[in-house]
């Protein structure tokens, strides 16, 4: 009985989580572009050459700091389009529309 709880309560996150991606793409993306960030920077440390690691490490959180902010940025630009351009767009043409 425990066991099924947990299921349907992780099923109830997991569609949470998918129903909030596609109410707002940009979110996974900002989070895929982070970890790619990361994970390439991390790969790259090896041939740093003479540079510090503090300052590699900076460069590495700026870098994936700057994507992340960069694809709220276009998120909240996309979600104010869609709420003040496109809906009322969609409204007029449905109020010109014949009935």
């Amino acid at each position: 009985m425990c066991i099924s709880g947990k299921m349907s309560s992780y099923e109830e996150n997991e569609s949470k989580f998918w129903r909030k991606a596609k109410e707002n793409p940009f979110v996974p993306v900002g989070m895929a572009g982070f970890v790619a960030i990361v994970g390439y920077r991390l790969m790259k440390m090896k041939s740093r050459g003479d540079t510090k690691m503090s300052v590699h490490l900076i460069h590495m959180r700026v870098a994936a700091q700057g994507f992340v902010v960069g694809a709220m940025t276009v998120g909240v630009l996309f979600s104010m389009y869609r709420e003040y351009f496109a809906k009322p767009i969609e409204q007029e043409q449905k109020a010109t529309q014949p009935k």
